[in-house]
């Protein structure tokens, strides 16, 4: 099955979207132990590439057909702090075609 650009979108806001909740975390740190407060702008960065994120998801959930439990766990995947890196891993390995079919559809 090709994959579809709703597929691509998805692995392109991957990255970002686990790098700016790393980020977060990390000002949510530095927010408690020092004067330095970049949690609000960087909730709303991390906020807007996580509705990205879900938009494409299931955008390509729909797209690609697949079953419940890849689109759950690329879902669990965006609430990890390192998920994204791993989801775009996924992705980028099922956009080259090193997933079987089968594999990329269930």
């Amino acid at each position: 099955m090709k994959t579809s650009p709703a597929v691509h979108r998805l692995r392109l806001v991957s990255g970002p979207e686990g790098l700016s909740f790393l980020l977060l975390l990390v000002c949510s740190v530095l927010k408690r132990t020092t004067d330095f407060n970049a949690v609000p702008v960087m909730g709303a960065v991390h906020g807007g590439l996580f509705v990205l994120y879900v938009v494409f998801l299931a955008l390509a959930w729909q797209q690609q057909r697949w079953d419940a439990k890849r689109g759950i766990v690329l879902f669990v995947l965006s609430v990890l702090p390192t998920g994204g890196f791993f989801a775009e891993r996924m992705l980028a390995k099922e956009e080259r075609g090193e997933v079987p079919a089968a594999v990329a559809a269930a």
